[in-house]
């Protein structure tokens, strides 16, 4: 049966915390909001319901390896950092029309092409309903968006993905489609370094063109609107969501090369 009730109330629990951490942050303002480490913490207890549907779960598999025993560190450790990076990481790329949910649903649709393969039917049905919920908004997220996600999509789709990657024992595959996210947090430390804390967002021109917010890039976002003006002389708000999202999918498509090949 596809119906298992702890995982089905691990994922909703989680879900629905994280979103609630988020919606707080929301409507608190999006400059002040609720603070930075509190909102970074605040997403260990919400892996809770996680952490016991994982309980007895224990190992990992690592390609080119194998398995990785783990012991209670599994449960009562990997989950909560994972849930936390996860969540915390997904709410980095964000700022442009499209880019949140259309990274949601690459990610989520590769996840659930990898778990088809391996016969994992409970991950594929938890990744294609929340891949179908975030097409639908993004019918009305996509530029000119009418609707807007805020940090309360943002951390719990985070969350989300971090609870069906590990319910589905998976972890090595759903780290590797993190691969952007990594490459997110070293431009977000560099800016620290530099004393910047960055914006994503790029400075509009008259003409509806961005140019980079800063000499230096300390986003992902910084990057593609400097690829843009160097293939093809200007940048726009739709073409960094759809290069970001093709950067995406080539991770998606690697991933699926390097750990079913």
């Amino acid at each position: 049966s596809l119906y298992k009730p702890v995982p089905v109330f691990s994922l909703v629990s989680l879900l629905m915390l994280t979103g609630l951490i988020g919606l707080l942050d929301d409507i608190l303002g999006w400059k002040k909001g609720v603070p930075q480490w509190v909102r970074v913490l605040s997403t260990i207890p919400a892996a809770l319901p996680l952490m016991i549907a994982k309980y007895n779960g224990y190992i990992v598999h690592v390609p080119l390896y194998g398995v990785l025993y783990l012991g209670p560190l599994f449960p009562l450790v990997v989950v909560p950092i994972g849930v936390m990076g996860a969540s915390n990481a997904y709410n980095m790329v964000a700022g442009y029309n499209g880019l949140e949910a259309g990274m949601g649903v690459v990610l989520l649709a590769f996840t659930a092409a990898f778990a088809a393969a391996k016969g994992l039917w409970f991950t594929v049905y938890a990744s294609l309903v929340m891949a179908a919920a975030l097409a639908a908004f993004l019918i009305y997220n996509w530029y000119p968006a009418k609707a807007f996600p805020g940090n309360t999509m943002t951390y719990a789709v985070g969350a989300y993905y971090a609870g069906i990657v590990v319910l589905g024992d998976i972890a090595a595959f759903g780290l590797f489609m993190y691969l952007l996210y990594y490459v997110e947090l070293v431009l977000f430390i560099r800016g620290l370094v530099h004393g910047v804390y960055k914006e994503n967002f790029g400075g509009v021109q008259p003409d509806g063109s961005l140019l980079p917010p800063y000499e230096r890039s300390y986003s992902l976002t910084h990057l593609m609107i400097r690829l843009q003006r160097a293939l093809r002389g200007r940048a726009t708000e739709r073409g960094v969501t759809i290069g970001l999202l093709a950067l995406q999918a080539l991770v998606g498509a690697v991933a699926l090369a390097l750990f079913l090949g």
